[in-house]
């Protein structure tokens, strides 16, 4: 009895572990009245390289796309009819991905499958892909962070990462 104890004890902690170095996270803001929220686990860098060849995120095997953050997929909910840098996103519950193939011009992937594991990625249920704006921070960004700003119906959605910021507009309709 106490060898199944104790395995289940050091399961436990190694899971508990895994998921520190990534906790979960969100970004939340109100547009034109309504709730849209990114739900996302935040990785830090660690001393690693992330991006380009060689880097973290090029051994995943749905490299060159993204989960936009890690374990699970990332999710994007909004409550508004939405307009992402041109892209029409109506109200509902997607998953974000980021294809990052050229790591200095990224593209916003808006899917429709939810509820999936991060490294699973159906092109087929893709709304559409959104490029995105590039900047580089004046410091490396250790820790995986999106923001959402708004005011009334319009803002930014953004993910800052490594030597990162990647951006789009947001409109409600």
């Amino acid at each position: 009895m106490r060898t199944p104890k104790r395995f289940f004890i050091a399961l436990v902690g190694v899971v508990g572990l895994l998921s520190a170095q990534s906790p979960a996270d969100q970004a939340s803001a109100t547009i034109a009245g309504k709730s849209i929220t990114i739900k996302y686990s935040s990785p830090s860098v660690r001393g690693r390289q992330i991006f380009g060849d060689g880097g973290v995120v090029s051994r995943d095997s749905i490299y060159p796309v993204w989960r936009a953050g890690a374990n699970a997929a990332t999710i994007l909910q909004t409550g508004a009819d939405l307009d992402i840098a041109g892209l029409s996103v109506p109200a509902g519950t997607y998953t974000l991905y980021v294809l990052v193939k050229d790591p200095e011009k990224w593209k916003l992937i808006i899917n429709k499958q939810t509820g999936q594991n991060g490294d699973s990625y159906d092109p087929s249920m893709e709304l559409g892909r959104i490029d995105m704006k590039m900047e580089k921070p004046p410091v490396a960004v250790e820790k995986l962070k999106y923001t959402i700003t708004t005011s009334g119906n319009t803002g930014k959605l953004q993910l800052e990462w490594e030597n990162h910021i990647a951006s789009v507009s947001i409109r409600a309709k």
